[in-house]
């Protein structure tokens, strides 16, 4: 019979905390729970008792194990779980899930579609769609998802479960992690996590006697009191109550006749000093000795495979055939000691990590060696490639065969294999490994790239130490072009990490090593290499800014930032620029000559950044080129990359987003997430100029939470400044105040989207409020901090806006007009609106009025997809025209006034009216002002105007702000503060300013 128990005995405060987190996750609550134990004390069962607790309740399960035979296998646990729950039923169909279907296909390589490579996504991005998954699956009923044994698990599964851990907290999920209390980086992130209280831990302790007892008859279907003493005796003794022990040592009991059943009870029928196993190890060897010899044999060669095993490889050693071998598999699947993996239809696992040990620990050391060695020859000897799994597993075996050079080199194979995939944390483990074992003369080249792999895994400073500890090679020989590479992907690594000395001196070291004259190919990466660190602070340069960069590759471009046309950088000056922009247009020709691609596309970046000064023709042409060049060689990220940049630039000329809704789509069929991201903060800002605001709305809450997960701080803050500005365009101040608040709180305040700040959001909502001094103080303010951080900002206003109300207040003339008009930046359809509006200014006050007036209707018609803007334009314009009698503004006041008054925004529409009553035109009452009122202050019979004066007063102005704002005298507003109070049964004015707040409240 098997000795196992069908109940969990011992562990009931683990149960109920089972239960509730899964009653959380029910109810949208999250949480993650760990674990941890020594082998054997039963977490396994934990897991499984979770899993049969979901299944009732109708919840979704998604099961995966990490790998308990040393091999290095990226994100295993999780291709497991998700292959457990979708490998028969197929993706799911979710349309919420399209942008992160390509991320996922990196976990279920089944649902890749199409044949183009794929977006090396970062852990970040692949975690965030992994939970995105989750939050689907849950949304009827919960989801769980069960990770074991995750201290063998690879650094990329650490870092997928840490993002899970601290954004679960309000989604439908329960994660479950079980972990072997062992130093490592599961163990450091599970207690991390605790301190953190973002996930519960709980220490499996062992069962005491009576819980062994209680177990030993569970095993037995009796009850505690039939058990023998003695058997309860020893099982006690020996098991140190370890349930998985009790099982092992009752099986040997029951296996060799020391314990049987007499009628209807148990016997013992051994004395205490009998000859009983002195651990697992004797037990497990007794048990397999009573197998016929080809069993025993098949179980030790698999358990020499490990306590996962593949079927393919195990006939490969074996030499069975698939009769045979099954046959085999099936006698040892019916003595419970291997069991199919459900996740996979290839693999059969030992029941027990620690019996595939005890198998292996029963063979003398030489025969373990000999079996070994003939299990990694079988290996060597297949004719077809060997996967990065079957490589570490025969390095595995060449090191238990004695064999440690060989291991070395399978080890460095797919070491170097990951780092070129990107998963740079599971390169450096494997080539840390195979440096540990390498023959002198390997030792070098293993070093340079694990010197690369930390590099691009963010641990520069590792890097830089083992490039140091490298010894010396001759210069201009092929190890110094070896070396050379390594130095410049570590210098590249540096200039993304914005370490400008030590970039600089992992440039010379290349150059000391390539010579006075390197091979072009190299002197081309170089000169990238350069021209980008040329870019950086301490550089004598303006600041640059790259936040929320992954690891560095250079496979992958850097990530646009939104801001500018996508940008936050500034050129270099004079004689250095020029220089700069020589090296990349020679870089970017060899490359092109050479068939380096990524090189090429790098080189023609640099000379679209270098070249905005000049502005966005030569700009696009770069960058055209490079969009050729990506999409003539398949590398999709980099022609999306191409695609934001030219999608901005022409949204910015035209006001078109056409192009920029291409690049989206570009970046979200690879499941670029920052990319997209980016893109959606662009399209964000753009809806929002457009006056599209329940689009820009859309936008920014379809990305803004989830650039905060991943951390893409660039594109965070410019959703958070997008959303700003909409509360800005659309006049609503204590929405504007609520996100600058969480634009200052993520950093936006310290970052190269001040300006826009200034000049994009505050400056409007000064103008909005009839405020144009304070406009006209942010103006200033934007430009004096560009004077300090030089950038190509062309949306602050100094290109546009400020010229307009300068001119209009008579502080700027014709030549300060020609001097913007000469700028880069009036190339901006936007910014063409307020300039020609401030030409048409100054020609109304020179004489000119025919030509005035056409310029305005010509600008406005070409500003058609700028409605803000456009009657903002009118309104301001007007107020000159009708001082100097020049132009149409009576229409273009009537015309402003019903946009205004229709968004609700009363300061410019009530502003508007006084000017059309200041021109001597009558002005009629908007009727319809009445649907805006709420129903109780309705009924309470407050007008329309009174109801423009209370929206105010949740902010608390005094009657002259009041009247300024809405154009009309301190008396009326006294007049309507009166029949407020009346009307509403308030009993004084801070108490109305109270109901006024929380009727805004209530409306938002």
């Amino acid at each position: 019979m098997r000795a196992t128990s069908s109940v969990i005995v011992g562990r009931v405060a683990e149960t109920c905390l089972l239960g509730n987190a899964l009653d959380d996750a029910s109810r949208r609550s999250g949480r993650a729970v760990f674990f941890v134990g020594d082998a054997g004390i039963g977490k396994s069962r934990l897991v499984g008792e979770c899993a049969y607790r979901a299944y009732a309740r109708d919840m979704p399960v998604l099961r995966g194990r990490a790998t308990s035979t040393g091999l290095v296998v990226p994100f295993r646990p999780l291709i497991e779980a998700l292959s457990s729950r979708f490998r028969a039923a197929g993706p799911p169909t979710d349309p919420e899930l399209d942008p992160y279907r390509p991320a996922l296909a990196r976990l279920v390589p089944e649902w890749r579609q199409g044949s183009s490579p794929g977006y090396p996504e970062t852990v970040v991005e692949l975690a965030e769609a992994l939970l995105r998954l989750l939050s689907v699956l849950g949304k009827e009923h919960g989801c769980v998802i069960l990770l074991e044994d995750l201290h063998d698990s690879d650094t990329e599964t650490i870092a997928v479960v840490e993002y899970v851990i601290d954004n679960v907290a309000e989604l439908p999920v329960l994660l479950l992690g079980t972990l072997r209390p062992e130093p490592g980086a599961a163990l450091d992130l599970v207690r991390s996590a605790e301190q953190r209280q973002v996930a519960t831990v709980r220490e499996l302790t062992p069962l005491g006697e009576a819980e062994v007892l209680e177990m030993t008859a569970s095993c037995l279907e009796t009850t505690p009191e039939e058990v023998p003493q003695a058997t309860h005796e020893r099982l006690a003794g020996r098991a140190g109550g370890n349930p998985y022990l009790v099982e092992v040592l009752l099986a040997d009991l029951l296996d060799s006749g020391q314990l049987r059943r007499s009628g209807d009870r148990w016997q013992a029928y051994c004395s205490p000093d009998a000859a009983v196993p002195t651990g697992v190890v004797r037990s497990w060897a007794r048990r397999l000795d009573r197998f016929d010899a080809p069993v025993r044999e098949v179980l030790l060669c698999a358990a020499t495979l490990g306590s996962q095993f593949s079927v393919t490889v195990l006939q490969t050693v074996t030499g069975l055939d698939d009769r045979t071998l099954f046959s085999h598999l099936r006698s040892a699947v019916e003595a419970s000691i291997i069991a199919p993996d459900g996740a996979d239809p290839d693999r059969y696992t030992f029941r027990h990590a620690l019996t595939a040990e005890a198998l292996v620990a029963s063979l003398a050391p030489a025969e373990r060696a000999a079996m070994a060695r003939r299990a990694a020859h079988s290996l060597e000897a297949v004719t077809h490639e060997l996967g990065d799994e079957q490589l570490q597993l025969m390095a595995s075996l060449q090191m238990a065969g004695g064999d440690r050079h060989g291991a070395a080199r399978q080890f460095a194979a797919v070491g170097r294999r990951m780092l070129a995939a990107g998963a740079s944390g599971s390169a450096v483990i494997l080539l840390d490994r195979a440096r540990s074992l390498a023959h002198a003369s390997d030792v070098r080249a293993v070093t340079e790239a694990l010197a690369v792999a930390h590099a691009e895994a963010g641990e520069l400073d590792t890097a830089l130490a083992l490039a140091a500890e490298l010894p010396p090679v001759p210069a201009r020989s092929q190890a110094a072009e070896q070396r050379g590479e390594t130095h410049v992907r570590i210098a590249w690594a540096a200039v993304m990490a914005e370490r400008t000395e030590e970039a600089a001196g992992q440039i010379r070291a290349a150059r000391s090593l390539l010579g006075a004259v390197p091979p072009p190919e190299k002197e081309a990466a170089l000169d990238v290499v350069e021209g980008h660190l040329a870019l950086l602070p301490g550089q004598s340069r303006p600041e640059q800014s790259q936040p929320g960069h992954t690891p560095p590759d250079q496979s992958r471009p850097e990530q646009s930032q939104p801001g500018q046309e996508s940008r936050e950088k500034a050129a270099p000056e004079g004689e250095a620029r020029e220089a700069v922009r020589d090296a990349a247009r020679r870089a970017a020709a060899v490359a092109e000559e050479r068939n380096l691609p990524v090189v090429a596309c790098q080189a023609w970046q640099l000379l679209a950044l270098l070249s905005r000064e000049h502005g966005f023709d030569e700009a696009d042409s770069c960058l055209e080129r490079m969009l050729s060049v990506a999409e003539q060689h398949t590398l999709p990220v980099w022609r999306v990359e191409a695609l934001v940049r030219l999608g901005a630039n022409t949204f910015m000329r035209t006001g078109d987003p056409a192009r920029l809704e291409t690049a989206r789509t570009a970046a979200e069929s690879l499941g670029a997430l920052v990319p997209t991201q980016t893109v959606d903060g662009l399209l964000a800002m753009n809806a929002v100029m457009r006056g599209e605001w329940d689009g820009a709305q859309e936008i920014i809450e379809r990305s803004v939470a989830a650039s905060a997960r991943i951390r893409n701080l660039g594109a965070h803050r410019y959703l958070l400044l997008a959303s700003a500005t909409l509360a800005a365009h659309r006049g609503r101040r204590r929405d504007l105040d609520r996100a600058l608040v969480r634009f200052r709180r993520a950093g936006g305040e310290e970052s190269l989207l001040v300006p826009l700040q200034l000049g994009l959001c505050r400056a409007f909502a000064a103008l909005l409020e009839e405020d144009r001094g304070r406009a006209l103080a942010d103006l200033d303010a934007s430009l004096a901090w560009e004077s300090e951080h030089p950038s190509f900002f062309y949306l602050s206003g100094r290109h546009g806006l400020r010229p307009l109300l300068r001119t209009i207040e008579g502080l700027d003339g014709r030549a300060e007009l020609a001097a913007a008009l000469g700028s880069p930046g009036a190339d901006l359809a936007w910014n063409q609106l307020f300039l020609r509006l401030a030409d048409a200014v100054l020609r109304g006050r020179e004489g000119d009025t025919e030509r005035a007036a056409r310029v305005v209707r010509s600008a406005v018609a070409d500003a058609a997809a700028f409605p803000l803007a456009r009657h903002l334009g009118l309104r301001l314009a007007a107020g000159a025209a009708l001082a100097e009698k020049w132009g149409e503004p009576v229409a273009w006041l009537r015309a402003a006034e019903e946009y205004f008054y229709a968004a609700g925004i009363q300061p410019v529409a009530a502003a508007c009216r006084a000017g059309l009553r200041q021109a001597g035109v009558s002005v009629g009452q908007h009727r319809g002002g009445w649907d805006r009122i709420p129903a109780r202050l309705r009924t309470s019979g407050v007008t329309p105007r009174e109801y423009e004066v209370f929206v105010l007063l949740a902010e608390r102005p005094g009657n002259q702000q009041i009247a300024r704002r809405l154009s009309i005298s301190p008396r009326t507003v006294e007049k309507h503060m009166a029949s407020l109070l009346s009307k509403t049964g308030r009993s004084d004015r801070a108490a109305l300013c109270e109901f006024s707040a929380e009727c805004a409240a209530e409306h938002d």
